[in-house]
């Protein structure tokens, strides 16, 4: 969201300026014009908030060089500091400080352990990602240095120079192995991905390839950059107001597009199927993999942009002159936030796997399949945090804030895995032979872990990985068995039959007690659609036990994969990634 500050300054504003100025077509505009005074209040928990441009970063500084790996942007500034910040939250993790003037290039090691940098103050410096610490610092050239890269097994180091040179480092030795002259300043310079031991560089608008040993192989190219596909079998071309596409073999032209100014940067998605290119103060993608090649989307910064890199296969990031950092979402152009149509072939985020709500807290949890975790605000919808654990992408799991720590329980390979995602360990691996396992809930006091089967639930002590209670369920099969609440040592469930049961599980070395005469006393809110894919049905709230129709949702809707429901706040999860909050003031018990 590009204006948050002045948002959270201002809301009432929303109404009177912003509301009446959202697209007709817009799921906002539909939204607002027919519920605003009797609907819940919707929150959108989405990277990619309303709009294209999901987040921009104020660095501070004239920002140049941009290089990304693994979730972590490097940013290049006039200090001399290298800023390091995180790809989903945008968040600042380290500041590297070396160099006394500014930093004009960098890059990543391929396994993201080093980072390398060039600046104005004539030197090469290499960083160690983990610790920020400086490892070593190259001398040699005379004037500032505009390009640097650091070959795949992370032996040598290629610069280029203002000084129309171009420096090969041995990164053991520091030794300089080769200096290799051109005729004007080296505007690029990079190590062959199709073979570590050339080197391909830029300079008065041609493309020059050499060996380690500084001799020439023809032939040369007109353009001012160059990118390589990631498996190398393609590489991009910028050319003043020409983009192409080529392949790496044949050399020849698989794709050609045209842009209003002279192309300076471009990229490739990881997945292959995008290129961006960046022309003064416009990014273009363009899907290069469809039989016929097309222009997706334009994307514009307010002042000229000096990098652009693709951070997943739908998300683009750019560094502008105005010193702002802008996370873009690449496909995102649907008027419905979260309509999911199978036969799309837009890029998406990753399926959300469990959802769970803090509301004390103010915030709601999502784990996505690929084990993200992030934490959502519950009144804006922004992401507070995310964090990688390890989660089998398969697996069921529930995430939990007990005491001030996020922890997450996941079920894999006949074993429950529960992990502390604030110090990032384990805090036990429990032997777990479990047969139809519906879900998992942890506790609310983090003592213990539910297990839902079909047959059973089984509670497993956090702290000795034990096997603490078990209820045996007398029912040939149900379809729906999901916690309504737990606490310190009860759970309640509801059942296929709508019915709800409980069982006290604190009674050390008993076996659990039956709640009887279990009564809730709200409406239990469920999505519920007319069927599963369809996007064009409507889909109601309901209360699963009375079948009350609480809300019709306007707009589009697809079935989400996880929900949970306190009593307040609905929070649901997409196979889109997305997650959506729902806050209903106006439901009561009936």
């Amino acid at each position: 969201m590009g204006y948050f500050e002045e948002i959270c300054n201002s809301p009432s504003q929303l109404y009177h300026f912003a509301l009446p100025l959202c697209p007709s077509s817009s799921w906002l505009c539909k939204y607002y014009a027919a519920e605003l005074q009797h609907g819940p209040k919707v929150v959108k928990g989405l990277e990619a908030e309303w709009g294209i441009c999901s987040r921009t970063v104020s660095l501070g500084l004239y920002t140049q060089g941009l290089s990304y790996w693994n979730n972590n942007i490097a940013v290049g500034s006039l200090n001399g500091n290298i800023i390091i910040l995180d790809a989903i939250t945008g968040s600042r993790k380290a500041i590297l400080s070396g160099h006394p003037n500014q930093v004009i290039c960098l890059t990543f090691s391929l396994d993201g352990k080093s980072l390398v940098s060039g600046s104005d103050d004539k030197t090469v410096k290499l960083w160690d990602v983990q610790t920020g610490g400086l490892i070593k610092t190259f001398h040699g050239h005379t004037k500032a240095v505009l390009s640097v890269s650091i070959s795949a097994e992370c032996t040598m180091i290629a610069s280029g120079s203002f000084d129309k040179t171009i420096c090969l480092w041995d990164i053991q030795t520091q030794e300089c192995l080769c200096i290799i002259k051109q005729q004007g300043h080296i505007d690029s310079v990079i190590f062959s991905p199709t073979d570590p031991q050339h080197i391909i560089s830029i300079s008065h608008n041609k493309v020059w390839k050499w060996d380690v040993n500084g001799h020439q192989i023809p032939p040369t190219y007109t353009g001012a950059y160059i990118a390589f596909s990631p498996d190398s079998t393609q590489f991009a071309l910028c050319n003043e107001e020409v983009v192409t596409v080529q392949s790496s073999d044949s050399e020849e032209i698989v794709a050609e597009f045209h842009v209003t100014n002279a192309a300076e940067y471009c990229c490739f998605s990881p997945d292959g199927r995008l290129v961006a290119a960046a022309a003064d103060k416009t990014a273009y993608v363009w899907d290069v993999t469809s039989p016929d090649p097309h222009l997706v989307e334009t994307f514009v910064h307010t002042v000229e942009i000096t990098g652009l890199v693709f951070s997943s296969p739908s998300s683009l990031i750019s560094v502008s002159m105005d010193s702002s950092l802008k996370f873009w979402k690449v496909g995102t152009l649907s008027t419905d936030p979260v309509t999911t149509d199978p036969g799309s072939n837009l890029p998406t985020l990753s399926r959300i796997r469990s959802v769970s709500l803090q509301a004390n807290a103010g915030i709601a949890i999502s784990c996505d399949k690929e084990g993200i975790v992030k934490t959502w605000d519950i009144s804006t919808g922004l992401c507070k945090a995310s964090f990688q654990t390890p989660a089998d992408r398969y697996s069921c799991r529930d995430i939990q804030l007990i005491d001030g720590r996020l922890i997450t329980v996941w079920y894999s390979n006949d074993k429950i895995h529960i992990w502390d995602i604030s110090n990032g360990e384990f805090l036990q691996t429990v032997d777990a032979p479990l047969s139809g396992l519906w879900n998992l809930r942890i506790s609310g006091d983090g003592s213990k872990v539910f297990c839902l089967t079909t047959e059973s639930i089984q509670a497993w002590s956090i702290c000795t990985g034990k096997l603490v209670g078990e209820v045996k369920l007398e029912l040939e099969m149900r379809w729906y068995l999901d916690p309504l609440q737990t606490d310190s040592s009860r759970i309640w469930v509801q059942l296929e039959d709508s019915s709800i049961q409980g069982w006290d599980f604190g009674i050390s070395g008993s076996p659990p007690i039956q709640l009887f005469d279990v009564s809730i006393t709200r409406p239990l809110l469920d999505l519920i659609g007319d069927a599963f894919w369809k996007t064009n049905n409507p889909y109601w709230i309901k209360d699963t036990v009375t079948g009350k129709e609480v809300f019709q949702l306007s707009g589009r809707y697809a079935q989400p994969c996880a929900i949970q429901w306190d009593g307040q706040y609905l929070v649901a999860g997409y196979e889109s990634g997305e997650v959506v909050i729902f806050y209903f003031h106006h439901v009561s018990a009936q």
